[in-house]
């Protein structure tokens, strides 16, 4: 008997979705829907101080709109990541107690931006952390300073391939290039590597699909399901939608689905977005549905897809 196709819906709810957001929600509902597999709807609500009630009602609100559905998950509580935090806790003393684990005493900065999926363009390398090698004493004055640790994951020297169903082999060694990576926040907040990773795995998911710009993460997260003793999903990554250069942004307000509803059927939207990315001939409408019987990767582009 074969396995059951599981795939997942993943937003983060910081903003209202745009094109490019539905792009990769659009091609992740054909992967999976094209096999015959199920669907979950994961809130991917890490971050309070981003995370507004208007933008998930939106988020659901949007993709029921262009005709995605699920199987499960959302409006489930058991599917929003800012009510597990007792699961990462689990996985993040698991880790702890194989000595992967570290505090870590450096800028704010990298600390916010923990809980956020890590696009390309803003990773920095971390070749190994000075706060791993801080003695008690050094750590101890910190804290009494008022210094509070974020934690960390220490990357082993390792390359680890994932096989992407799109772009092909894809290899990093997870020291050398990218390094150890904050898996806590300094204010308790799990962050998204660590999150993102246990619900994958935790949640039976088996196909990823995202856009490309979280290739890089990869390899990563297959370490890190397979360290807590998983199966890496197969990952399956999707071209971009550009303008003027530059990955689009949820400030891109002419681009959102909210402007784009105003002037635009879901099926108008769904053609577009078939032809954009080559699994169309022409931008005629068209619904999800309708396009699951030719759905196939080798049709769809490899490159970036420039807005107009």
């Amino acid at each position: 008997m074969s396995e059951t196709v599981i795939g997942r819906f993943a937003p983060s709810p910081s903003g209202y979705m745009h094109m490019g957001n539905l792009l990769a929600m659009l091609l992740a509902w054909l992967d999976i829907r094209a096999r015959g597999g199920r669907m979950i709807f994961r809130m991917e609500d890490l971050d309070p101080a981003r995370s507004k009630p208007e933008y998930i009602r939106a988020l659901a609100e949007d993709m029921r709109w262009l005709g995605l559905d699920w199987d499960e998950g959302w409006p489930d509580p058991a599917y929003a990541q800012s009510r597990r935090t007792a699961v990462y806790a689990e996985a993040f003393s698991a880790l702890e107690a194989k000595g992967l684990v570290y505090p870590c005493y450096c800028t704010r900065a990298e600390r916010l931006a923990a809980a956020s999926a890590p696009h390309e363009g803003e990773r920095v390398a971390d070749p190994g952390c000075r706060c791993a090698r801080m003695t008690a004493r050094e750590r101890f004055e910190l804290e009494a300073s008022g210094r509070r640790p974020a934690w960390k994951l220490h990357a082993p020297d390792r390359t680890v391939t994932v096989h992407d169903g799109h772009y092909g082999v894809f290899s990093r060694n997870l020291a050398r290039d990218g390094g150890d990576f904050i898996i806590r926040r300094a204010d308790g907040v799990y962050a998204y590597q660590l999150a993102v990773s246990v619900d994958d795995m935790l949640m039976g998911v088996n196909r990823v699909v995202r856009g490309r710009d979280l290739l890089f993460s990869a390899p990563g997260q297959a370490w890190l399901i397979e360290t807590l003793g998983g199966t890496p999903p197969a990952y399956c990554h999707a071209p971009l939608l550009v303008s003027d250069g530059g990955k689009l942004s949820k400030r891109l307000g002419s681009l959102s689905t909210q402007a784009l509803r105003q002037s635009l059927t879901p099926h108008a939207l769904t053609g577009r977005l078939a032809y954009l990315c080559g699994l169309a001939e022409t931008d005629a409408p068209v619904s999800p549905r309708e396009l699951m019987s030719g759905f196939d990767w080798e049709k769809i582009v490899r490159d970036d897809i420039a807005l107009t």
